[in-house]
């Protein structure tokens, strides 16, 4: 059986654990009332979380790059290869727009994006209440076009492994 590299399961691995707990601390932030501490932590760390999903995913379109993943599973019909490769892109694509759309959102309002609290990030323009209003609801509903091709992707993973008992999930486990 042909395996990705340990290094494409590591970058795998820990940005699926970042997006999950990114889209996580998203909800629960969103729904403390008012302006408090803890909201502000919150936001800071959605942010800091945001960055370093941006940050591995660059990494590791660059690995991809160099280092190709295997080739498909013998046995899988062409139209589920297709959609998985369809699929592959669209995650590669959300993973960058989705943490862009939050920077330029948070821009927009006015907020700096300060990483781990000790790096701030240049603001790409001027606060603006109108685009402001336009980005909000483009982070949302790219993070839940995110969220939904997670779940897919994870249903997938698991029919495969448990009904269709091929290689796909172990090619990706350590």
């Amino acid at each position: 059986m042909e395996r990705y590299t340990r290094t494409a399961m590591v970058l795998h691995w820990l940005i699926a654990l970042l997006i999950i707990a990114a889209f996580t601390m998203g909800l629960v932030m969103v729904d403390i009332p008012g302006f408090t501490p803890t909201k502000l932590k919150y936001f800071s760390w959605h942010k800091w979380l945001g960055v370093t999903v941006l940050a591995l995913a660059a990494l590791r379109l660059l690995w991809r790059h160099r280092n190709r993943p295997p080739a498909p599973v013998a046995g899988i019909a062409p139209w589920q290869s297709r959609a998985a490769d369809v699929t592959h892109v669209l995650l590669y694509i959300l993973m960058f727009a989705v943490p862009l759309s939050g920077y330029l959102y948070t821009t927009a309002a006015g907020v700096p994006v300060v990483y781990l609290g000790l790096w701030q990030i240049p603001a790409a323009f001027e606060a603006d209440t109108a685009l402001k209003a336009t980005l909000k609801p483009v982070h949302y509903w790219l993070t839940m076009a995110l969220a939904a091709l997670v779940v897919m992707h994870v249903a997938a993973a698991l029919k495969h492994h448990f009904v269709d008992r091929d290689d796909i999930l172990k090619r990706m486990l350590p």
